[in-house]
């Protein structure tokens, strides 16, 4: 049964929402000096990350949600419903960031989705299911290096062991960082299903901008490959020995950059898009030739069937660069692997209605971005909200930014998007 068509329609407090998207904004803050603006680092597990959980969960309790925190320190919120025995409606994403973000990344979800608890308080209605809110631990992956880490484990994907063992570029642990900066929580670990999960966020790409649109309903999330490969080669002096003695690790690396765009070029594999987006070498000396060098590659693909293709002939390619360079080692290490994941339909319409009570017009679109929704994904019905974004829709930059109206909007089609769901008795 459907008891939302005498409910009101919602509009959140954009005022409220900016002022503390701005404020959690600060926490990490640092002059970003290849852009002149303030840019935000707030790094999964580090002193930062940790005190915006505790403004989070201070927003939250100031809410009347009841917070508590899973074994990897993913929080949760509770609104009870007139009947707590159902289901309830989720939505949330994350507060962790790259080293180089803006305020809006994960932080949007999250603190609109407290927006939308204080909002329905305001006008007073009680949902019959119950709402959560939910900010998953290192979503960026950056860190750590698995991406939507707090979400893969809550839906079973990943394991806990796993997952604490993972370490960063210091060598530090997953789960001594947890503890050490005290979030290690005791709600189960795997997450009961809930009814449904809704994710704001922002668009992070140019379309919503450049078709004028403030509000996209996001169909899924396209396929992602992350691995790093290490090349291991022989130091040697730059000047006296010969080029055809050389094992040379950065040579290795530069050819694997080239042959990924040569990928994403050829066509071949539809609408592949790839990134190396780390390198490094060793010893670093400009009169030695490295004998080591480490790169990721970042593959990502709306169909499985081209990703895939692409996977294998990289992998191929890999193999056969020890045949150029005799005493070359190529080493390979999977980071992420996530298949295409299609959104509920029933769901997206659901935001689509809500937009259209809100009169706001949307468009369709698949994410290029990984995002913990397509990890709730497998245990329930699943869609996002996407937020137009400003400057091309730039992400992980200081020059992220949306406006405060496009933040209400998104947020206040959350709200009603959310109240429709957390009003129904049965699907």
């Amino acid at each position: 049964m459907d008891s939302t068509l005498d409910s009101p329609v919602l509009h959140v407090n954009g005022d409220r929402l900016w002022s503390d998207l701005m404020e959690l904004a600060t926490i990490g803050a640092y002059d970003d000096e290849a852009t002149g603006l303030v840019g935000v680092d707030r790094q999964s597990l580090t002193d930062e990350d940790a005190e915006g959980r505790r403004l989070v969960i201070g927003w939250m309790e100031d809410a009347g949600l009841e917070v508590t925190i899973d074994p990897m320190g993913s929080i949760f919120g509770r609104r009870a419903g007139r009947r707590d025995d159902l289901e309830p409606v989720m939505a949330g994403s994350h507060i962790d960031t790259v080293a180089t973000a803006g305020a809006f990344d994960g932080c949007l979800g999250v603190l609109s989705g407290i927006e939308v608890v204080r909002t329905l308080d305001d006008q007073g209605i009680v949902t019959e299911r119950p709402i959560v809110i939910a900010a998953f631990t290192e979503e960026e992956g950056v860190r750590f290096g698995t991406d939507m880490l707090g979400s893969a484990v809550a839906a079973g994907r990943i394991d806990l062991e796993t997952a604490y063992g993972l370490t960063d570029a210091e060598g530090k642990r997953f789960g001594d960082e947890l503890r050490r900066i005290g979030f290690v929580g005791s709600a189960p670990v795997l997450l009961d299903p809930p009814y449904s999960y809704v994710e704001c966020h922002i668009e992070q790409g140019p379309v919503l901008q450049q078709k004028d649109v403030a509000i996209g309903v996001v169909t899924g999330v396209q396929s992602i490959s992350w691995q790093r490969v290490t090349l291991h080669g022989r130091a040697a002096h730059a000047g006296t020995t010969p080029t055809e003695l050389r094992v040379d690790a950065g040579l290795a690396a530069a050819q694997i950059i080239v042959k990924v765009r040569e990928m994403v070029d050829s066509g071949r594999y539809g609408r592949l898009r790839g990134t190396v987006g780390h390198i490094t070498a060793s010893p670093g000396l400009p009169s030695v030739v490295p004998d080591r060098a480490e790169i990721t590659v970042d593959l990502r693909n709306p169909e499985d069937h081209h990703m895939e293709a692409a996977e294998r002939d990289l992998d191929e390619f890999l193999s056969a660069l020890p045949d150029a360079q005799p005493g070359l080692r190529v080493e390979t290490r999977r980071m992420a692997r996530t298949r295409q994941v299609p959104f509920s339909v029933d769901v997206q319409e659901t935001i689509a209605k809500s937009a259209a009570d809100l009169g706001h017009p949307v468009d369709q679109l698949m994410s290029g971005a990984g995002h913990d929704a397509q990890e709730i994904a497998a245990i329930a019905p699943t869609a996002m909200v996407f937020v137009r974004g400003q400057h091309d829709g730039i992400s992980h930059n200081p020059r992220e930014y949306s406006t405060p109206e496009d933040c209400a909007a998104g947020a206040s089609v959350l709200a009603n998007t959310i109240l429709r769901l957390a009003q129904e008795n049965t699907r």
